[in-house]
C-alpha cells in the first residue's frame, strides 16, 4: 500500500508536458480491466477466479493463490455441440455458472463446450458427459450428487454416481419452454435463470414460458448470400407477454405440481426463493405495470399460495434481489423502498414486521452477506454520498450502521456466505481500481490486485470535476466536467454533453474511468459535460418519479438547466453545444435536439429508441403505463412524432440486427425526418447486438469524432 500511495503522491506533481496526449489509437489499444470475481467455496476459506486464461485458487488462510487448471485442458476432451441451424436470440443477461463447488469445498463442477467435468484438487478432471448436445444451464444439486440441465426446452437430471439421466419434463417446445427464459424477463427483471434446486436436493422449481402469443419481430440476416429470416420474439409495449407458470417437480421424476398463482397474462413473476428447510417456495409477483408487488409463499406439494406482503406505489416499484431467508429462525430480511429509499427490514415468516434495520435519506444498494451467528447484515449503500458505495454492517435489531470500508469512492464487495471475508474492488476518480481481501471487521488482509497506475503515469488524464447544481425547485443534481487540454481562461470552447438520462442507471459516481472517448475529445479541444437528471437511479423515489408517464420532459429540462449553468461559468460557447448517448442516451440525444433546439446544435445518437411503442413491455410499461391508457404521454415522448422540430445536425448510428433497441426505431425516425424534409446522417453496422463491438469499434469512434469535428468544432 505504501508503494501505491507514494506513486500517487508523485502524480500530484505537474507532469502534463511529459505525458502523452490521448488519441483514438490509445483508446482502442487499452486492455480491459477484469476485477477478481470470487467464486467462494462453501466453507468460505477459499475461492476461485479467472485470470490470464487460467482458473486460480486463492486460500484465505495462506493468503496465497495458485493456478488450479486451465479450461483448455477440459475443452480438448469436450465434444462441441451441434450448432442449431437458426440463430437464437438469447438475452445477454441470462446467467449460467461455468464452475460450481461441490459441498466438500474440494471439487469443482465445470462446464466446457456443453460437456460436464469434475475437477479434482490436484487439477485432474473426470469427464461426466461427452455428447454433441449442449447441457444448458447446468446446476449442481446442494448435496453434490446430481446435476440439473436443460436440452431442447425440457429438463433433465444426471445422477453423478450412476451416470443415469432422468427426463423430468416432456412437453417442451419452441413456444413452451421449461426452465428457459424468454428475451424480456432477464433484460428488464434482471432474472438470470428459470430453475431452482430445493435446499434438500429433492425438488426442482422451474418456470414454464408459453411464448406463443409474444410478438415476433422479423429480424433478417442480410450478410449471407441470400437474406435469411431470423425472427425474434420481442414483446413490444402493449402486446402480449409470455404466460409464465411456476412448477415443482421431484428430482426423481413424476408429474409437476403447479403453483396456484392465478392467470398470468397481466402479471410478472420476478423472483423465486426456497425456504431453508425446503417447505416453502417464495415468489415475487408484480402486476403488469409494476406498481403493485405481492410476496407469496407457496406449498410445493399442493401448490397452495398465501400472501405474506403487499406493496404498491403511485408510480412504480423497482424489481430487486430483496428477500433473504434466515436459517436459524422463522424470519426473513426484506429490502423495500416504502420509505422513499431502499432499506432493510426484518419480518416473521407470517409477514409480521419485526423491525427496520436501516433508515435515512440514502439507499441500500446491495446485501453482501448475512452473519446469522452474530446477527449482522453486511450491505453496500449511498449513506456516505450518493456518488459513493461503501460497505456497512448493521445488527438484526437495527441501530447505528458500522462502516467497514474506509477508502473514498465506489466499492464492490463480494463476501463468502457468512461474511467472514470480503473481496473488495474499489476505485475513485483519483484512484484506479484495486482489489483487496477484508476480514469481518473490515481490516485489510491482503492486496489481491494492486492498483495499475500505468495509464496515469503515461497519459495526460485530464481532471474530472464533479459539480453539484441546485435546481430552482431545490433539487441537487450532480454533473461532471472535463476541461479541454491546454485550457485558457477567457476562451470559449465547444461542448459535448455525454448523456444516458434514463431510469435504473447512474453515471456520475466517484469511480475511476481512465482512458475514455471523453478524454480523447477533451484532448481535441472540447469541454465534456455529463449530468444525472431526475429519473436516474439511486437517489430515491422522489428523484425518480418525475419521469412517470412522460419520458423526456423533465430529463431534457434538467439537461438544459445543466448546460445553462455550464455556460454561466464563462468558458463554454453557447453556439456550439453537442450531445451524444447510447440506447436511452440515444433517445435523449434526439429528444434534447427536438425539445431544446436553441441549446443542442449537434448530436450523435447511438441505438436510439425513437418511439416507445417499439420498446419492450416490461421496461416501457413500468414507467409509461400501457399505450392505450397513456396515448398523450407516448406521443409527447416520441421522437418520430416530433421529427419536424429538428434544427441541428444529427447522426444516428445503429446495428441493423440490434436485439434490444430494434432497428425499426431508426427506420421510423429516418422516414419521419425525410417526410419533414429534414437533413440527417446515418451510419449502419451489421452486428446482432445492442452495442457495436470488436473491430467495428474503430469506425464507430472515428465516425462520431469526425462528425463532431465537422459540425461542432467549427460551428458549421
Amino acid at each position: 500500500m505504501l508503494a501505491v500511495a507514494a506513486a500517487w503522491a508523485a502524480l500530484l506533481i505537474p507532469q502534463t508536458s511529459q505525458k502523452k496526449t490521448i488519441t483514438l489509437d490509445d483508446l482502442l489499444s487499452q486492455p480491459h480491466f477484469h476485477p477478481i470475481a470470487p467464486n467462494w467455496a462453501p466453507d468460505g476459506k477459499r475461492f476461485t477466479y479467472e485470470e490470464d486464461g487460467a482458473i486460480k485458487l486463492y486460500d484465505t488462510m495462506a493468503k496465497s493463490s495458485r493456478e488450479w487448471f486451465r479450461p483448455e485442458s477440459l475443452q480438448k476432451d469436450a465434444v462441441s455441440p451441434i450448432q442449431p441451424k437458426d440463430f437464437g436470440w438469447q438475452n445477454r443477461r441470462v446467467s449460467s455458472e461455468s464452475y460450481q463447488w461441490f459441498p466438500n469445498s474440494e471439487d469443482l463442477l465445470a462446464e466446457e463446450k456443453g460437456d460436464l467435468f469434475i475437477v479434482r484438487p490436484n487439477g485432474q478432471h473426470e469427464q461426466i458427459t461427452k455428447t454433441d448436445i449442449d447441457e444448458e444451464d447446468p446446476k449442481l444439486s446442494p448435496d453434490g450428487k446430481q446435476v440439473l440441465y436443460r436440452w431442447k426446452w425440457n429438463l433433465y437430471v444426471l445422477d453423478l454416481a450412476t451416470k443415469q439421466v432422468r427426463q423430468l419434463t416432456t412437453d417442451g417446445a419452441p413456444t413452451l419452454m421449461n426452465g428457459q427464459l424468454d428475451w424480456v424477463y432477464p433484460e428488464e427483471l434482471d432474472l438470470g435463470t428459470a430453475t431452482w434446486w430445493s435446499p434438500d436436493s429433492k425438488q426442482i422449481a422451474y418456470f414454464q414460458f408459453n411464448v406463443a402469443n409474444e410478438f415476433i419481430y422479423p429480424q433478417t440476416d442480410l450478410i449471407v448470400e441470400r437474406a435469411k429470416p431470423e425472427p425474434e420474439r420481442y414483446p413490444q409495449a402493449g402486446t402480449a407477454n409470455a404466460l409464465v407458470k411456476l412448477g415443482v417437480v421431484s428430482a426423481q421424476g413424476g408429474s409437476t405440481t403447479w403453483m396456484d398463482l392465478g392467470e398470468t397474462s397481466n402479471t410478472l413473476l420476478a423472483r423465486v426463493d426456497w425456504s431453508p428447510n425446503s417447505s416453502q417456495l417464495a415468489v415475487q409477483r408484480f402486476n403488469r405495470v409494476q406498481n403493485e408487488l405481492d410476496l407469496l409463499f407457496c406449498n410445493p406439494g399442493t401448490g397452495a399460495v398465501r400472501k405474506i406482503l403487499h406493496e404498491e406505489s403511485k408510480t412504480w416499484l423497482n424489481p430487486a434481489d430483496n428477500l433473504y431467508f434466515l436459517k436459524s429462525r422463522p424470519e426473513f430480511l426484506w429490502t423495500s423502498e416504502q420509505s422513499g429509499f431502499r432499506h432493510l427490514y426484518r419480518y416473521s415468516d407470517q409477514g409480521e414486521l419485526l423491525g427496520q434495520l436501516t433508515r435515512g435519506d440514502w439507499m441500500v444498494t446491495r446485501v453482501a452477506a448475512i452473519d446469522e451467528a452474530n446477527q449482522k447484515v453486511y450491505y453496500t449503500s449511498t449513506e456516505a454520498s450518493p456518488l459513493e458505495r461503501q460497505l456497512y454492517s448493521v445488527n438484526f435489531g437495527g441501530g447505528t450502521p458500522i462502516r467497514m470500508t474506509q477508502h473514498a469512492g465506489t466499492h464492490y464487495a463480494h463476501a463468502n456466505s457468512e461474511g467472514s471475508y470480503f473481496v473488495d474492488t474499489y476505485s475513485s476518480m483519483k484512484q484506479p481500481p484495486e482489489t483487496v481481501l477484508l476480514d469481518a471487521a473490515g481490516h485489510q488482509v491482503a492486496v489481491l490486485q494492486p492498483a495499475d497506475i500505468s495509464q496515469a503515469n503515461r497519459y495526460d488524464l485530464l481532471p474530472r470535476q464533479v459539480i453539484p447544481l441546485k435546481t430552482p425547485d431545490g433539487v441537487t443534481l450532480y454533473a461532471r466536467l472535463i476541461k479541454p487540454a491546454g485550457f485558457e481562461s477567457g476562451k470559449k470552447y465547444p461542448v459535448i454533453v455525454s448523456v444516458y438520462g434514463g431510469p435504473q442507471a447512474q453515471t456520475i459516481t466517484d469511480s475511476w474511468a481512465g482512458v475514455t472517448w471523453e478524454q480523447v475529445m477533451a484532448h481535441r479541444g472540447y469541454i465534456v459535460w455529463e449530468l444525472d437528471n431526475r429519473g436516474s437511479a439511486n437517489r430515491g423515489r422522489a428523484f425518480e418519479a418525475p419521469v412517470y408517464r412522460e419520458f423526456g420532459k423533465i430529463e431534457v429540462a434538467d439537461q438544459r438547466f445543466g448546460v445553462e449553468q455550464l455556460i454561466k461559468m464563462g468558458f463554454a460557447d453557447p453556439a456550439r453545444i453537442g450531445i451524444t448517448g447510447w440506447s436511452y442516451g440515444g433517445y435523449m440525444t434526439i429528444h434534447a435536439m427536438l425539445r431544446a433546439p436553441d441549446v443542442f446544435k449537434v448530436g450523435v445518437a447511438g441505438a436510439p429508441v425513437t418511439n416507445w411503442h417499439n420498446y419492450d413491455t416490461i421496461y416501457t410499461e413500468r414507467y409509461m403505463g400501457l399505450p392505450d391508457q397513456n396515448a398523450p404521454g407516448y406521443d409527447a415522448a416520441s421522437n418520430v412524432k416530433n421529427a419536424a422540430k429538428l434544427e441541428g445536425k444529427l447522426l444516428i448510428v445503429h446495428n441493423i440486427e440490434d436485439d434490444n433497441v430494434l432497428f425499426q426505431n431508426t427506420m421510423q425516425m429516418a422516414k419521419a425526418l425525410e417526410d419533414a424534409n429534414k437533413e440527417f446522417f446515418m451510419q449502419i453496422y451489421p452486428q446482432k447486438t445492442h452495442g457495436v463491438s470488436g473491430p467495428l469499434r474503430r469506425p464507430l469512434y472515428e465516425e462520431m469524432t469526425n462528425f463532431f469535428d465537422a459540425h461542432l468544432k467549427s460551428g458549421t
